[in-house]
């Protein structure tokens, strides 16, 4: 009876404490004051701006001097800069291995290092303002482990989408590489494609024509089947995931498009014909403008890249580059994707933010090009609601620059500030 007792007794006090006594964990209050928030459609800047955070999202923005921030605000600072969404890339390999010297030196890399080298280039792109990555292919299912160690708070990185493994075909782009495994016919693709989605994958890549990566395997060749893609296209949807295809082939695209292909990866050789089916479906295309472009050929140089490597990425370059005008002319969906480690040094500045400059150089204005790393990358990825424009609700993604973008779009090149989820990964400011 006593111990009865003693046990209702001590339950009593749990619920007094608990209910009555404990204070109510309010989320963490942020303000960032003075900056120049950026409108993505067009519009003007809000000026001298106030926004509030409640823990990694965005609750109130104003003006300062019209909201009022709370004397419990931890307070930064911006005074004067510009500021836009966290940028996004849509094409990043974070264990990327090119050919060449780089092969040669990671031809025996195990699992271990593979993941700590991947996670290390996470760390990177993050510092480089990129708070979101899409990942079409890489070994081992070492992005869908870091993927979860960053949203478990293990790891620094961005927001991880991932593909888990290209599905590549025997003889096609990406098979030649030592211990890849290849499938063959619809079936065998099939079984790849959940494969992947089982092991956490959202999306589904597959590789349907030629690479510069590859030698042999024409690059505006159709290599894989109609009725192979058709096949994964049908299993992936049926789970909920979308597939994006690496193609240079306006032939491989085509058909591809037809059977619901969500987005289309490089696109060196494609036609205005293709371009344009691919606007009236809503197909969206992710250039890599930076990989096959004459300023960013000292990076391949640097690497080691072989003779032959150096050559199918000069034969595709003036190709890739008018596909790419006519693709703005036609107005075809645009997200941001380099193919290359987003803080990647070319031409004086990231990987990332050279290849929004090439969008403005083939057409684009400046406020196209920097949606086309945010906004519309959201779109994408069907994440619009949560990140992709600096909105209340939405997670407080968040670059500071020095100049306006809008204005001009190598103020990408001069990023003073980095936020993820509302904890700051990069601050030159003195506040």
């Amino acid at each position: 009876m006593t111990i009865k007792n003693s046990f209702f007794k001590l339950f009593i006090l749990i619920f007094i404490l608990i209910f009555f006594k404990t204070p109510v964990a309010l989320a963490a209050t942020t303000a960032i004051v003075g900056g120049n928030l950026v409108n993505l459609d067009g519009t003007g800047a809000l000026l001298d701006s106030v926004i509030l955070l409640k823990g990694d999202r965005i609750s109130e923005i104003g003006e300062r001097g019209k909201l009022t921030v709370p004397d419990t605000a931890d307070v930064i600072n911006v005074d004067g800069k510009w500021l836009v969404p966290g940028l996004m890339n849509m094409h990043v390999h974070l264990g990327l291995i090119l050919p060449g010297k780089q092969a040669a030196e990671l031809a025996n890399e195990s699992d271990a290092a593979l993941a700590l080298r991947m996670a290390a280039a996470a760390r990177e792109s993050l510092q480089a303002g990129v708070t979101t990555i899409r990942l079409p292919g890489d070994s081992r299912h070492a992005d869908l482990a870091l993927k979860r160690a960053i949203e478990k708070g293990q790891a620094d990185g961005p927001r991880i989408f991932s593909a888990g493994e290209a599905l590549s075909i025997t003889g096609g782009h990406g098979s030649k590489k030592e211990g890849k495994a290849n499938w063959d016919g619809p079936y065998e693709l099939v079984k790849a494609a959940r494969t992947q989605i089982s092991a956490g994958a959202s999306w589904i890549k597959i590789l349907i024509s030629g690479g510069i990566a590859t030698d042999g395997g024409g690059l505006a060749e159709a290599l894989m089947t109609p009725e192979e893609i058709s096949a994964v296209i049908d299993a992936a949807h049926r789970f909920g995931a979308k597939v994006t295809a690496h193609s240079g082939s306006s032939k491989a695209t085509s058909v591809a498009v037809d059977f619901g292909l969500d987005c289309v990866e490089h696109g060196y050789f494609l036609d205005r014909k293709t371009l344009r089916k691919m606007k009236k479906n809503g197909t969206w295309l992710v250039p890599t403008i930076v990989v096959s472009q004459p300023a960013t050929q000292p990076f391949f140089v640097r690497i080691g890249s072989p003779e032959w490597y150096l050559k199918r990425r000069e034969s595709a370059g003036k190709a890739h580059w008018q596909m790419l005008k006519m693709a703005i002319e036609e107005d075809v969906n645009i997200a941001l994707g380099t193919d290359q480690l987003p803080a990647e040094p070319n031409d004086g500045t990231t990987a990332t933010a050279r290849e929004a400059q090439y969008y403005v150089e083939a057409g684009m204005t400046p406020t196209e090009a920097l949606r086309s790393a945010t906004i519309e990358t959201a779109k994408l990825l069907g994440a619009e609601d949560e990140i992709g424009s600096l909105e209340v609700g939405k997670y407080a993604d968040i670059v500071a620059l020095e100049t306006d973008p809008t204005e001009d779009i190598k103020a990408l090149r001069n990023i003073v500030l980095v936020m993820k989820g509302g904890k700051v990964y990069r601050n030159d400011l003195t506040n």
